[in-house]
Order: C-alpha cells, then sequence, then structure tokens
C-alpha cells in the first residue's frame, strides 16, 4: 500500500530554514506526481508546491514562490521541500501528497508535519 510520511518539521525563527521530507513505500515512485500543501486552523488547505505533468516542472504559490522548492531524489523514494526566507505566515501543518499518472482519481497523503515560525 501507498504510504507517506513527513518529517523535519518544527520551531524556526523568521527567516530561517527547514528542510521538510516525505518518504514513500509501497509504489512506484517514479509514475506518481509529488506535491506539498499546508493547512492553518480555520483555513481551507493549499497547494504549497506541486509536480506537474511535465517532467521537472512544478507549480509554486504565489506566496512561497522564490522562497521554496520541490525536489526529489527517485532512488531514495523521497520528495523535499526546501523552505528559505520564513515568515510567520508560512506557520501551518505540511502534508505530502501522491497521484498515480495513471489514475488522476486517487489521492495518497502523509500524516503531517509542523512548521512553526516565530520569534
Amino acid at each position: 500500500q501507498v504510504r507517506l510520511v513527513e518529517s523535519g518539521g518544527g520551531l524556526v525563527q523568521p527567516g530561517g530554514s527547514l528542510r521538510l521530507s516525505c518518504a514513500g513505500s509501497g509504489f512506484t515512485f517514479g509514475v506518481y506526481r509529488m506535491s506539498w500543501y499546508r493547512q492553518t486552523p480555520g483555513k481551507e488547505r493549499e497547494l504549497v508546491a506541486g509536480e506537474t505533468s511535465t517532467r521537472g516542472r512544478t507549480n509554486y504559490a504565489d506566496s512561497v514562490l522564490g522562497r521554496f522548492t520541490l525536489s526529489r531524489d527517485s532512488a531514495k523514494n523521497t520528495v523535499y521541500l526546501q523552505m528559505n526566507s520564513l515568515k510567520r505566515e508560512d506557520t501551518a501543518v505540511y502534508y505530502c501528497n501522491a497521484v498515480p499518472r495513471y489514475n488522476s482519481a486517487l489521492n495518497y497523503w502523509g500524516q503531517g508535519t509542523q512548521v512553526t515560525v516565530s520569534s
């Protein structure tokens, strides 16, 4: 079965950096489109960074463009989210998402990892 486990969250000061990891198992990593979402209390879950149907092309939310970078290490079945120049408004639970290219109706989620940006 598809499993996703996020890690790397924590408390960081404004302007700092964190790298989140999403370790996948139980699926062929190369045929899944990977994304990162985040959610804050009382708000809808929003897409932060998402791989597209085009290899190497990633969409980013306007609020994180230029600060966050999604990358993958297929050999390790792991996707990363490098977060730089963090702001207080980046505080959220971050979730990893996987969608198979052969069936976009399927969605797989990790348990989430908390990121708190505060002085």
